[in-house]
C-alpha cells in the first residue's frame, strides 16, 4: 500500500510503498478514504514531541470502510463505513487515562496511508450526513473538545462560554458542540475574519486578543464566563482567570504559548474557580460525542483537502497557521 512516511525530523513526509498491515485478534483493517492533520503531527515532524521514532506512519484521524477483521466475532464490521477513535488503551478509570494509553500515529502506525490496523473497540459507524473528509476531521479534536466541555466542565444549557483561538479544529468543534448544547458562546482570535466566520457558526461575538484591553471589551460584550476553553496557556492564561465568573470552570488541553509566569492564586480560591486539565477522552466520551454529532447533524469545518501524495503541502498549510478548520487528506 501507499503511505506518507515520516523518515527524519524536519524533513518532508514522502509517499512510499509499504507492507500492508495485518489484523491481529481483536483488530480490524480499515481501508481509509480520508485522514486529517492535527498539530500533534506537525510537532512530531518538527521533533517537538516525546518518543519519536522513524520510520513512522503518522496520523491520528481517519475514516473509511472495514476491509478485514482479525477475529470472527468482529465479522459484522466488514464493509461498514466507520470513524476511528484514536485514543488507544484508555484503561479502566473514566476519570483519567491509564499507563498504557497512547494516541494513534505514534508509536502505532497511523492514518496517513491507504490502510490502518485498529482495535475493533475503537470503531464507530460513520454518521451518514458527513462526507469522508468531514468524518476524518472529527475524532481527535471532537473527542478532546467533548471531554473538555461536558465531562470536565459539565457545561449546562444557557451558560456563557468563551473559546479562545478560534480557527483551529479543536476550537471550532468546541464552538459547534457548545452551540448545539444551548450555550451562549463567544470567541477570541487574532483575525477579524475568523471571528466573523465563527459568528456564522453560532458564536454571539468575539474580540481580537492582540488588541489593547481586549478583556475589558469582552466583558462589556458578555460579562464573565461560566466556562472557558483554552489550548494556548501562556501569559494570557492569567487574564482568563479575570474573565471567569465566580464558581466558573476554566478547562484547558494545551500550552502552545508555554506556561504562565504568574498566576494570582488568591483570585482562584476566593472566587471558587475550578481550573481543569484534560486531554483526549475515554471510550464513553467518544461514544457520547458520536451520538451527539449524529443527533444534531454537526458537520466539522474542513479548511482544505489535499491528496495523500501532497501530504507535505498539507503540513506547510498547518505550519502557516492560517487555516480555518481541519486540514484533510483524500486517500
Amino acid at each position: 500500500m501507499k503511505a506518507a512516511v515520516f523518515t527524519e525530523v524536519k524533513k518532508p513526509l514522502a509517499l512510499h510503498e509499504v507492507t500492508n498491515p495485518q489484523a491481529t485478534p481483536g483488530e480490524v483493517i480499515v481501508q481509509l478514504k480520508a485522514a486529517a492533520l492535527n498539530h500533534r503531527d506537525l510537532w512530531i515532524q518538527q521533533g517537538q514531541y516525546a518518543g519519536i521514532k522513524t520510520p513512522m506512519i503518522l496520523g491520528s484521524d481517519g475514516a473509511g470502510t472495514v476491509l478485514s477483521v482479525g477475529s470472527p466475532k468482529d465479522a459484522a464490521w466488514v464493509s461498514r463505513e466507520v470513524i476511528i477513535n484514536p485514543a488507544l488503551d484508555w484503561g479502566i478509570n473514566p476519570r483519567a487515562q491509564g499507563s498504557q494509553f497512547r494516541i494513534l500515529g505514534l508509536p502505532d502506525a497511523g492514518t496517513f496511508a491507504e490502510q490502518c490496523a485498529i482495535p475493533a473497540a475503537n470503531l464507530a459507524p460513520k454518521p451518514s450526513h458527513l462526507s469522508w473528509e468531514q468524518a476524518a476531521a472529527l475524532p481527535l479534536t471532537g473527542l478532546t473538545s467533548w471531554r473538555a466541555l461536558f465531562t470536565r466542565a459539565q457545561l449546562q444549557r444557557g451558560e456563557r462560554v468563551l473559546i479562545t483561538g478560534i480557527g483551529g479544529g479543536a476550537a471550532l468543534i468546541a464552538l459547534q458542540l457548545a452551540v448545539a448544547a444551548g450555550a451562549q458562546v463567544w470567541v477570541t482570535s487574532s483575525s477579524a475574519e475568523k471571528i466573523a466566520r465563527a459568528i456564522t457558526l453560532g458564536a454571539l461575538g468575539g474580540v481580537n486578543y492582540r488588541e489593547a484591553n481586549w478583556t475589558d471589551t469582552l466583558q462589556q460584550q458578555a460579562g464573565r464566563f461560566d466556562v472557558i476553553v483554552d489550548s494556548a496557556g501562556g501569559e494570557s492564561f492569567a487574564q482568563l482567570i479575570d474573565l471567569t465568573t465566580p464558581g466558573g470552570r476554566l478547562v484547558f488541553f494545551g500550552a502552545t504559548l508555554g506556561n504562565p509566569t504568574s498566576l494570582d492564586l488568591r483570585k482562584c480560591f476566593f472566587r471558587q474557580i475550578n481550573i481543569l486539565g484534560t486531554t483526549m477522552g475515554s471510550p464513553e466520551d467518544f461514544g457520547n460525542l458520536m451520538a451527539f454529532v449524529a443527533a444534531h447533524k454537526i458537520t466539522p469545518v474542513v479548511d482544505q483537502v489535499f491528496p495523500l501524495a501532497e501530504t507535505d503541502a498539507a503540513f506547510r498549510r498547518m505550519a502557516a497557521g492560517e487555516q480555518f478548520g481541519k486540514i484533510a487528506l483524500a486517500i
